[in-house]
């Protein structure tokens, strides 16, 4: 992560926390305009499902957030769906993609 800011390695260090703690496959971190974080999980339920990156942009619009800075997921998939960030925040959002040691794989933009 030395290659992050330190903004960014905590959205990784967030989202390596809230995978670890559900032992969810996948854990994401999203940065709001004004410098808040929201960490979640991948949900997978037999009625609902969403990825962690999902769900942790909703959190952010339930708390009435405007805009997002940044985002993280740790997963081991080896492709990202950034959709939910592009729709709601606009292009050009990093969202950095790490293993679950933290380790950095790609950053892609919205």
């Amino acid at each position: 992560m030395s290659d992050l800011s330190a903004e960014d390695a905590k959205l990784v260090t967030l989202a390596r926390a809230a995978r670890a703690r559900t032992r969810a496959a996948e854990g994401a971190a999203v940065r709001d305009s004004d410098g808040r974080t929201y960490a979640a999980c991948t949900v997978a339920l037999d009625t609902v499902e969403l990825s962690a990156l999902q769900l942790a942009v909703a959190m952010a619009l339930a708390s009435g957030v405007k805009g997002l800075e940044a985002a993280a997921v740790v997963t081991e998939a080896e492709s990202l769906d950034v959709n939910v960030v592009r729709h709601f925040a606009g292009a050009n959002i990093p969202v950095v993609l790490a293993l679950g040691t933290g380790e950095v794989r790609d950053v892609v933009h919205t």
